[in-house]
């Protein structure tokens, strides 16, 4: 419940962020740092493995993520849909690769200082 609790928070936060276009520092930087534990939370909601190893895999993922916009994998594609453009993302940045790892420390210290019960 806690994980779900964490999610809508980070998600509503997220969602807040685009639609509200905060200073670019936010948007871009802040944005891209939050996408991280958002991702850890969803998939702490349905899978029991250990946080560490969940943490990696997200921060994995974006990493991967970027490097698909380094090769311009929405223009490649051909892809059309605007959603998809903003899901995917257009354009690589060395930044949004240490905003992912930032979030991925956030996530790695916050398990270890204020770690999440189960019952």
């Amino acid at each position: 419940m806690k994980y779900i609790t964490l999610f809508i928070i980070l998600l509503i936060i997220e969602i807040a962020i685009a639609y509200f276009h905060f200073h670019p520092f936010i948007r871009y930087f802040i944005g891209d740092v939050l996408v991280v534990p958002l991702l850890y939370c969803l998939l702490k909601i349905f899978i029991s493995i250990s946080s560490e190893k969940i943490a990696i895999y997200v921060l994995l993922f974006a990493f991967f993520v970027e490097m698909l916009q380094y090769f311009s994998i929405t223009e490649v594609l051909e892809i059309r849909s605007s959603v998809l453009r903003i899901i995917i993302g257009t354009t690589f940045s060395i930044w949004d690769l240490v905003a992912y790892t930032i979030g991925y420390i956030t996530i790695i210290i916050s398990v270890k200082f204020f770690p999440i019960k189960k019952r």
